[in-house]
């Protein structure tokens, strides 16, 4: 693979730091969310949910199919923007630092994405699903 991919983001408000975004590509085709932070004075104040369309617009340029990350489960803060922008759960993680973790997956191809909601049992196959699935 070489050296992969990295995105380091600042976040600046103005002039002044409040927060920072980190992640590397984890395979030819997926990029990992590892890390967003906003310092206490700045959260909640609708940053993350602004950030998080135009860092998934980087990604799509730069050629990802999936970006994924973990989020310990009672983390709302940062699972309810990742769920409203299109992230999907695609699995769970039991870790021995963190207790349970859930992953979350954003397919930029929509046929990928309807594909994880038919195995999920939230879609009936259409006719694009049973040309991919053979079926």
């Amino acid at each position: 693979m070489g050296t992969p991919y990295r995105l380091n983001v600042g976040i600046y408000q103005k002039r002044e730091f409040v927060g920072w975004s980190t992640g590397v590509q984890s395979d030819a085709d997926t990029y990992h969310m590892i890390n967003t932070g906003l310092l206490p004075d700045h959260q909640g104040k609708g940053i993350y949910t602004a950030l998080l369309p135009q860092i998934l617009q980087i990604l799509k340029a730069e050629g990802f199919q999936v970006v994924f990350s973990r989020h310990v489960v009672t983390n709302n803060r940062v699972l309810v923007p990742k769920l409203k922008a299109g992230f999907l759960i695609t699995h769970f993680e039991l870790s021995d630092m963190f207790g349970l973790l859930v992953h979350l997956s954003y397919f930029f191809n929509p046929a990928r994405r309807k594909l994880l909601n038919v195995r999920a049992g939230q879609l009936a196959p259409d006719d694009e699903v049973k040309r991919i699935l053979n079926i």
